[in-house]
């Protein structure tokens, strides 16, 4: 598991205060950051999502990209605050 910074933590939390759901290709960014940016589950381990399975697929295959890419724990904390900074100035944050 990588260490987490606390801005990472902080934009995990924000992320779950959103005022209104993001789009399904937001939340596949967010998930595959978060998986990427965590590593609590390394990509070679994970069990590929099953025939139908569709929504794990997607999410899968997001999170695939960013391993492809060669996208580091650190990279995607970071890119994972920008996104949510981002959610947060176009859906707003409950307090």
């Amino acid at each position: 598991m990588v260490t987490q910074s606390p801005k990472f933590k902080q934009a995990t939390t924000d992320s779950k205060k959103l005022k209104a759901k993001p789009t399904d290709d937001e939340l596949l960014e967010l998930y595959a950051l978060y998986k990427v940016g965590t590593q609590e589950t390394k990509f070679e381990d994970a069990p590929k999502p099953g025939a139908f399975d569709f929504k794990g697929k997607y999410k899968y295959n997001a999170w695939k990209k960013l391993v492809d890419a060669k996208t580091t724990p650190e990279d995607a904390q970071t890119k994972y605050v920008e996104l949510v900074d981002k959610l947060k100035g176009t859906y707003g944050m409950n307090a």
